[in-house]
C-alpha cells in the first residue's frame, strides 16, 4: 500500500537498535521517504550509529540497556504527530506501515498493530512463537485484547502514547503498552505483517536462544496484570 502523499512528515519511525549495522544497511534505504527514522542506539559495540547517520537518519543514544528503554527514548525524540515502531533488523517490511498509519491518521483506530506472518521456515523459532501465543492467549483472556500479537510493528498518536505512562522499560514494555490502550477504550485495528529472516551478521535478543526467550518471559510476567 503506498503512503498517501498528505503522510509525508506525519509519523516518525523509531527503530530500538543494538548491534544492528548490517541490517541498517539494508534497510534504511527502503523506508519511504515520508517517515523521519529515528535509530535508538541501545549500547551497539557495532557501527550502529555510524551507518544509520551515514544514510540520513536521526541517532538516539541511550545507555540504559532494555528494549522498553530504547524505544521510550525514540518517542521522546519524536516530534511528528504520529509515532511507528518496529525492530530495525530486517525482519519487517517498512512498506507494510502505510495500512497502519492511514488507520491511526484517519481516526479509525487510536492505534494500529501488526500480526506477523512468517516468510520462509525457520524464521520464527518454535520457543519464542510458544511464548508469544502463551502471553497473547492471556491478554485476551484476561482483559480482552483485541489483537493477536504482542504489536512488534504499531503506529500510534505521539502525545497519546506519552499519556499512557508505560513505565516498563525492559522486554515487558510491549505487553504493558497493550494493557494499558486496551484499558484506557483506545480501538485497535490489526494487519498481516510479513515476518521476515533477520538480516545476516546480526543475532535476536529474544528468539536467538531460549535463553533469551526466558527472559523476555520473565520480563512480560512482570508486567501482566
Amino acid at each position: 500500500m503506498d503512503l498517501d502523499p498528505a503522510d509525508a512528515g506525519a509519523c516518525d519511525l523509531v527503530l530500538p537498535c543494538r548491534d544492528e549495522g548490517p541490517a541498517l544497511r539494508a534497510l534504511l534505504p527502503r523506508v519511504p521517504s515520508a517517515y523521519r527514522v529515528i535509530v535508538v542506539d541501545n549500547g551497539s559495540t557495532d557501527d550502529t550509529a555510524d551507518v544509520a547517520r551515514d544514510l540520513g537518519a536521526t541517532v538516539v543514544s541511550e545507555q540504559k540497556p532494555g528494549y522498553g528503554a530504547a524505544v521510550h527514548a525514540g518517542l521522546e525524540a519524536a516530534t511528528a504527530p504520529y509515532v511507528a515502531f518496529m525492530d530495525g533488523d530486517g525482519s519487517f517490511d517498512p512498506d507494510d506501515l502505510a495500512p497502519l498509519l492511514a488507520d491511526v491518521r484517519h481516526g479509525r483506530a487510536e492505534i494500529a498493530v501488526g500480526r506477523r506472518r512468517p516468510v520462509g521456515s525457520g524464521t520464527w523459532p518454535w520457543h519464542a512463537r510458544a511464548g508469544n501465543a502463551l502471553v497473547v492467549a492471556w491478554l485476551r483472556r484476561r482483559i480482552g485484547l483485541p489483537a493477536h500479537d504482542i504489536a512488534p510493528m504499531r503506529v500510534a498518536g505521539r502525545e497519546a502514547l506519552l499519556a499512557l505512562g508505560v513505565r516498563d522499560r525492559a522486554f515487558g514494555y510491549p505487553v504493558e503498552l497493550l494493557q494499558r490502550a486496551v484499558a484506557a477504550g483506545w480501538r485497535f485495528a490489526e494487519h498481516e505483517v510479513g515476518y521476515h529472516p533477520r538480516a545476516e551478521g546480526t543475532r535476536s535478543k529474544v528468539s536467538g536462544s531460549v535463553t533469551g526467550t526466558l527472559k523476555t518471559a520473565r520480563d512480560f510476567a512482570r508486567v501482566l496484570r
